[in-house]
C-alpha cells in the first residue's frame, strides 16, 4: 500500500491536462498492484494466485515506466521518483519470492486463507 500511496503523491506534481493521461494511468496501475494480489489470493487456488501475482507484475512494470515517462517530460525530479522506485524494486523483490514459493506447490493446491471452500 505504501507504494499507492507513494505513486498517488508523485502524481500530484504532473501537469492538470495530463488527469487523464499519464495521471490516470500511473494511478490505476498503482491500484492494480494490491488489488491483483488480494484478487488471486482470494481465489483460493495455487495456479490462480500465481496468476494474478504475475498480472500484479506486469501492473508494477507498467507503474515504472510511467514513472519514467513523467522524469523524461520533466514532470519530476529524480528525487521525487527514488521514493517510488525503491518501493516498486521492493514489491517486485516480494512478488518474485511469492511466485517461486507457490510454482513449487502441486497444480491445483488451495491457498490457505479465509473464504468459503
Amino acid at each position: 500500500m505504501d507504494l499507492v500511496l507513494a505513486s498517488y503523491e508523485l502524481a500530484k506534481a504532473f501537469p492538470v491536462d495530463e488527469r487523464y493521461g499519464l495521471t490516470a494511468q500511473l494511478r490505476r496501475a498503482a491500484v492494480s498492484i494490491p488489488g491483483n494480489i488480494a484478487e488471486g489470493h482470494g481465489r483460493r487456488h495455487t495456479g490462480d494466485y500465481v496468476r494474478h501475482l504475475s498480472i500484479a507484475n506486469g501492473s508494477l512494470l507498467e507503474l515504472e515506466t510511467h514513472v519514467h515517462i513523467a522524469l523524461r517530460l520533466g514532470y519530476v525530479s529524480g528525487h521525487a521518483v527514488d521514493e517510488v522506485s525503491g518501493l516498486a524494486a521492493r514489491v517486485g523483490q516480494m512478488l518474485a519470492r511469492l511466485i517461486a514459493k507457490l510454482e513449487l506447490k502441486r497444480p491445483g493446491s488451495r491457498v490457505p486463507g479465509p473464504g468459503p471452500r
